[in-house]
């Protein structure tokens, strides 16, 4: 199934979570490795949104709602392909591990 164009997005989770270095569970880095920093929060948030375009897996019912796991590439500032996951609220970026 294909989630709705209009699925939130938090742009805080963008600018203040995923592009942020954090000690444990840092997403920063793999992004970095596409050119993904705080400059170019804009464009990841856009390159998120496209991603609603691909087919969406359920994965699991949970208190606060359903889950959906969408796999596609984002392809970076510096133009680097990274393979990513994401949900429909946006919750978090799962890194693929086989690119870390």
């Amino acid at each position: 199934m294909k989630l709705p164009a209009d699925s939130e997005i938090a742009r805080v989770k963008v600018t203040h979570y995923l592009l942020k270095l954090r000690e444990a569970d840092d997403k920063s880095k793999f992004l970095a490795q596409a050119g993904y920093t705080v400059a170019h929060a804009k464009k990841l948030f856009q390159d998120l949104r496209g991603l609603l375009a691909v087919e969406a897996e359920f994965v699991q019912k949970t208190e606060y709602g359903d889950k959906y796991q969408i796999c596609g590439r984002l392809i970076g500032p510096n133009g680097r392909q990274l393979r990513a996951t994401r949900k429909t609220k946006f919750v978090t970026l799962y890194p693929d591990k086989n690119e870390i």
